[in-house]
């Protein structure tokens, strides 16, 4: 019988390499790990309650909010906030930072960035949805308040990043700078068990995933290495296949698995992208450096940017490396045209 880690045993296990570790990270990754259940159990039974469709409200994105979008916000900061591991959380959801500035939440040594339900047009058609985590050490006093700039670190600075997949099964991804692994939620015993060790991405990929629909939108060099994954080239396995959900995290989690490149370009719309840094791009950009793939923004390396606010957004470019390699030339040589 094959032993079962779950996602408690994993982290303890790991910080038992670590002598120095004070358990607080640990504590926190096991509360992201309960409120990736709750919502995991609201999405599973939103079509038998009234928690599907829209809240009446925008986000700061100025997008519609769904009601489990609310659901999910709510839940995973009163988790943050319970772990006593977290000072302050910036959320997709919220203009502002949130701070938790009272109890043991002052001593708190960390700060998360968050998008608690990445994909939520999809709720209502039963398509995967999921939840984006960044977690950075703060830069502010412990026993003070955070401020801003605790937020607006480098994702090199990143200390944990992961996500949880909604979907036919529910897995949370993480990395804490030491590769990638995954847990997939055994709904018999309520836990988190381990089902991907060390994952990487192929260096080689046949799938492209791009909102298809935008072309006329996009740069010239898009365009171009989209017609060149369409092409036939039997010795090089093309043309590719398209593959795009419209859930970031759905679209990242296969191609990290099969290979393949997600692209999220600027647009006439959108000429900065649309896609946030601090937490959609950054903690993707992290798990795809330690999975052996890149992440740019068609230019620059994703972690190495400077971000100046919060909800900056900007183009994400990620996946297999020759892929990556391969869409920069022709970015590289089409320019900004």
């Amino acid at each position: 019988m094959n032993k079962v880690t779950t996602l408690n045993q994993f982290i303890i296990e790991q910080q038992a390499e670590h002598p120095e570790a004070t358990g607080g990270l640990s504590r926190l990754l096991h509360h992201i790990g309960i409120a990736a259940k709750k919502v995991n159990r609201e999405v599973n039974k939103a079509g038998l309650v009234d928690i599907l469709g829209q809240a009446g409200t925008e986000n700061v994105q100025g997008e519609q909010q769904q009601k489990l979008d609310l659901y999910a916000n709510e839940t995973f900061l009163d988790e943050l906030r319970a772990s006593g591991e977290c000072c302050g959380v910036a959320s997709e959801e919220n203009e502002d930072i949130i701070l938790f500035d009272q109890g043991l939440c002052l001593n708190g040594r960390y700060i998360v960035c968050m998008d608690p339900l990445d994909g939520s047009s999809n709720i209502d058609v039963n398509v995967s949805v999921g939840t984006i985590f960044s977690i950075y050490k703060r830069l502010s006093p412990v026993g003070g308040p955070a401020d801003l700039g605790d937020f607006l670190q480098k994702g090199t600075e990143l200390v944990i990043a992961g996500y949880v997949l909604y979907g036919s099964s529910t897995m949370l991804v993480y990395s804490a700078g030491d590769g990638v692994n995954g847990f997939t939620l055994d709904p018999s015993i309520g836990e988190f068990c381990l089902s991907h060790t060390d994952i990487k991405i192929p260096a080689n990929g046949k799938i492209y995933s791009i909102n298809e629909g935008h072309y006329e939108k996009f740069p010239v060099g898009v365009k171009k290495y989209i017609k060149y994954c369409q092409e036939k080239d039997p010795r090089q396995g093309r043309p590719y296949t398209s593959r795009y959900i419209g859930s970031l995290v759905a679209d990242f989690h296969r191609n990290m698995l099969k290979g393949g490149i997600y692209i999220y370009p600027e647009t006439d719309v959108h000429p900065h992208g649309k896609l946030r840094l601090q937490y959609e791009c950054n903690p993707m950009a992290f798990l795809a450096e330690q999975a052996g793939g890149t992440a740019t923004d068609g230019k620059r390396r994703i972690l190495e940017i400077e971000p100046q606010e919060i909800h900056e957004r900007t183009p994400l470019y990620t996946g297999s490396k020759n892929m990556m390699s391969k869409v920069s030339e022709f970015l590289d040589f089409f320019g900004n045209i």
